[in-house]
């Protein structure tokens, strides 16, 4: 009897064995979809704080294009009245110029 007593205990081991691995491949097996999911859902807040940031520096590449434009604009018509002012400034020489062309023309 002590044989079948032995033998009734190794099956009992065996089971146990056989549950605590199964047991253990389950938990794995949790521990897997838990982290599957955990990454997809890190991926997904990754992905929104990109855009969030591309949308940002969108934003502040577009304020400074516009700032550069609203500058290149002042400065153009800056110097469009400087050269308008030296323009008005030399339209007497101009003229008295072209009054004396005119004349020496005439009498040529």
């Amino acid at each position: 009897m002590a044989k079948d007593k032995i033998l009734s205990q190794i099956k009992d081991a065996e089971e146990r064995a056989k549950k605590t691995v199964s047991d253990n491949i389950a938990t794995k097996n949790e521990r897997i979809a838990h982290a599957h999911a955990e990454a997809r859902e890190i991926i997904k807040q990754a992905e929104i704080d990109a855009q969030k940031s591309a949308q940002s520096a969108l934003k502040s590449a577009q304020e400074t294009i516009k700032f550069e434009n609203t500058k290149i604009i002042e400065d153009g018509l800056h110097n469009a009245e400087s050269i308008k002012e030296k323009a008005e400034a030399n339209m007497d020489k101009a003229v008295y110029y072209l009054i004396s062309e005119f004349e020496r023309a005439v009498h040529a």
